[in-house]
Order: structure tokens, then sequence, then C-alpha cells
């Protein structure tokens, strides 16, 4: 089984950019109905101001978040790799992990991969191993079968 790790990495990169726009569409759209509020309103109405500016911070953190996430796709080479590492594709007895950052699960081929961040608990587990070992988290055991 040949894994095209420069196909997964695209639909990586398109995610983030698309959540990128998402979350950047928002915080433009909630600052446009925070200032409706204030030309339009008096000061009983702070409390909805106060309520749309918490909110314009967490899409703010939402926002950096991805951003790191981009940024960590940048580095990411799709060179074969010996061991688990980052940008790694790993074959277990229990599915397939891209390592890389967390953005859930993708199909390519009808394959399912599973997008994980080298500092989730999974990844720590079976980082630096190399095909054939084996690690364990949460008791459940995994065998290494193959690392693109």
């Amino acid at each position: 089984m040949k894994m095209d790790k420069s196909k997964i990495l695209e639909i990586i990169k398109s995610k983030i950019s698309e959540k990128i726009q998402n979350l950047e569409t928002l915080i433009t759209e909630t600052r446009a109905s925070s200032n409706d509020t204030k030309s339009s309103m008096g000061d009983k109405y702070e409390t909805g101001r106060e309520m749309l500016q918490q909110e314009i911070n967490n899409l703010q953190r939402q926002l950096n978040e991805v951003l790191i996430q981009q940024a960590i796709i940048q580095k990411i080479n799709v060179e074969l790799s010996s061991k688990v590492q980052n940008g790694a594709l790993v074959k277990t007895d229990k599915g397939l992990f891209y390592i890389s950052v967390s953005l859930g699960e993708i199909v390519i081929d009808n394959k399912k991969i599973m997008t994980v961040s080298a500092e989730s608990p999974l990844v720590k587990a079976m980082y630096g191993k190399k095909v054939g070992e084996t690690f364990a988290i949460n008791n459940i055991h995994q065998k290494i079968d193959n690392i693109w």
C-alpha cells in the first residue's frame, strides 16, 4: 500500500486555510455588529457590547491556534520517515495516523487517516519508534506495521 503524504498535507493545508478564512469572517462580522450597537444604542446596552467583545476575543484565540497549526504544517516535509516523528504517516494495527496537527479524521482513497498533533498523548507514546515496535496508551497496546 503506497500512501501519498503530499496529498494528505494538501488536504490539511486546505482545511486550515478554510478555518482561518471562516474565523476572520466571523471576527469581521462580529466587530461590525459591535459597531452597530455602539452607534445606535445607549449605555444600557454596554452588557451586549461586552458580550460581543468576549466573542471577538474568543474567535481571536481560535484564530491564533489555527495560525499556529498553519506554521507547524509549513515545516512538515513529505520525505519518507523511518521512525515516528512529525510528518510521518504511521500504520498501526488500530489505524492510520498522520503526525502533524489535530484536525480529526480525513479520508483519502477510502482510507481513514487520523491527523494528530505531536503533542498528543498517542504520539508521545509512539514517538521515535520504528516498524515492528509496540507501544501502549490507556492500556491499549498497538504495534507499528508501517511508517511512511
